[in-house]
């Protein structure tokens, strides 16, 4: 409308002279009505020729014309497809597209859920037969628990240790979403740094979300199993949750004893690869990629990383227990990020 107006304007002022217009001046014509020449005010004064004053008109105009055209809904929210490719590619009229990461050795990176900053070498030098023995009520408790806890495992996975595996990393990986979680929430509650804590947990259940990605390759995992993962995950989820707000010191110190036991059990996985009762298969692409393991390793290579990451999860749940131990809060000694 106000691109009609200016039309009609200029007109006007070639008909009576060319006489110019800049700023508040107006225009005045025995026929027409005076307009105010002001690009963003959304009123106009108009003639009222019965009475002879002026009113005030409110035009329906939002301001200054856009440069460009904006895409329509429906072509935003369309999904095309590359010519000859399967691949869906979103519309990228919200800015987001995905970054082409290469590989050292010149190739595209294949993978989104993981990028290669966060891949890692294995520190396999870890001591594997750390343990924290008992020592007051808590602590036995907590040992206890994780003892009955692994009884229906025995009963149900016997020595099928990549079922057993899988079922593991169901439940390891909830722990420390649970404790990133609650300490961001109390960060933001305080308005206290976590002293690193939050991203350290947090580090801790992604890596062992990625334990079970590796391990889904590996082992197909039943509709029972489907069925038994959602149950337990679900319980524990609950019950870990109420155990982390009532006591985080026994929280952490059950998740260290968890971490021995998952130890233990991929020790046992190896030793039935190396006696032939587990077949040595190729190792995935997802766990060389992931681990940085050589193009040629085996089963016997992803299970010795995955245990030595598991050694290093019982060390960090330990320590977060000890320092609870002394009446201290986590964000008072140094976190272990990216401690692998």
């Amino acid at each position: 409308m106000n691109r009609l107006l200016a039309n009609s304007v200029l007109r006007r002022c070639a008909i009576n002279g060319g006489r110019s217009i800049t700023g508040e001046n107006t225009l005045q014509s025995s026929a027409a009505a005076v307009i105010s020449l002001r690009p963003f005010d959304p009123a106009v004064i108009v003639r009222d020729h019965d009475f002879g004053n002026f009113q005030w008109m409110r035009m329906m105009n939002s301001g200054a014309e856009p440069t460009a055209k904006a895409p329509s809904v429906k072509q935003a929210d369309s999904e095309k497809k590359k010519e000859g490719d399967d691949e869906v590619v979103p519309s990228s009229y919200w800015g987001i597209s995905k970054s082409k990461v290469m590989r050292e050795d010149g190739t595209e990176w294949p993978w989104n859920c993981f990028m290669p900053w966060d891949t890692y070498e294995s520190n396999l030098s870890i001591d594997l037969s750390k343990h924290h023995v008992p020592k007051n009520f808590v602590d036995k408790f907590a040992f206890r628990t994780v003892k009955l806890m692994r009884i229906p495992t025995d009963i149900f996975f016997k020595r099928r240790y990549g079922c057993r595996a899988m079922m593991l990393e169901t439940v390891a990986a909830v722990p420390g979403m649970v404790g990133g979680m609650l300490l961001h929430l109390r960060s933001l509650r305080k308005f206290q740094q976590s002293g690193g804590w939050i991203k350290a947990l947090l580090e801790e259940a992604e890596n062992e979300r990625m334990h079970l990605m590796t391990m889904v390759e590996l082992v197909k995992p039943k509709w029972y199993e489907r069925l038994l993962v959602l149950t337990v995950q679900g319980v524990f989820f609950n019950v870990f949750f109420i155990i982390y707000i009532s006591s985080p010191k026994l929280a952490h110190r059950i998740v260290g004893y968890l971490e021995e036991e998952a130890v233990h059990s991929y020790t046992e996985f190896l030793k039935d690869i190396e006696s032939g009762a587990i077949e040595n298969v190729p190792a995935p692409a997802i766990a060389i990629d992931y681990w940085r393991l050589p193009k040629d390793s085996t089963l016997k290579d992803v299970i010795t990383v995955i245990r030595a990451d598991e050694a290093h999860h019982r060390d960090v749940n330990h320590f977060a227990s000890d320092i609870h131990f002394q009446g201290k809060e986590l964000r008072e000694a140094p976190a272990p990020v990216g401690y692998h």
